[in-house]
């Protein structure tokens, strides 16, 4: 994936551990990147990588929105506990959907069927 742009404004956040997990879990059963459109943000999409989490506008060539960056997972030991992480805002607007842009993902990512025997080693 390409390096992201400068953002325009960067904020500490935390996500709650359900949402974490479950794209973490999402992105191990698809071996890789996976891109998920919103279901309440029309033409939203997000594409979870290992790294971060990059809110995109596909009606606007995937211009990056938002994104979820530098993940403090590092000898994580409490998988109940939220997730320090970094709020980056690439458009002036993105500050207005950054809490319901992720509760839309933690719905979406609970409605998706991912079929377990497509994680390695199970």
């Amino acid at each position: 994936m390409k390096s992201l742009p400068k953002p325009l404004r960067i904020f500490p956040k935390k996500i709650e551990a359900a949402c974490y997990n479950r794209a973490r879990l999402a992105q191990l059963r698809t071996k890789g990147a996976l891109r998920v459109s919103l279901q309440k943000h029309r033409g939203l999409e997000v594409i979870l990588n290992a790294d971060n989490w990059l809110c995109v506008d596909s009606f606007a060539e995937d211009q990056p929105v938002l994104a979820w960056c530098d993940f403090e997972v590092h000898a994580r030991s409490d998988l109940h506990r939220p997730i320090a992480t970094k709020l980056w805002l690439f458009h002036s607007c993105s500050g207005l959907i950054m809490g319901s842009a992720l509760d839309d993902l933690h719905q979406t990512l609970n409605e998706m069927e991912i079929c377990q025997s497509e994680v390695t080693g199970f």
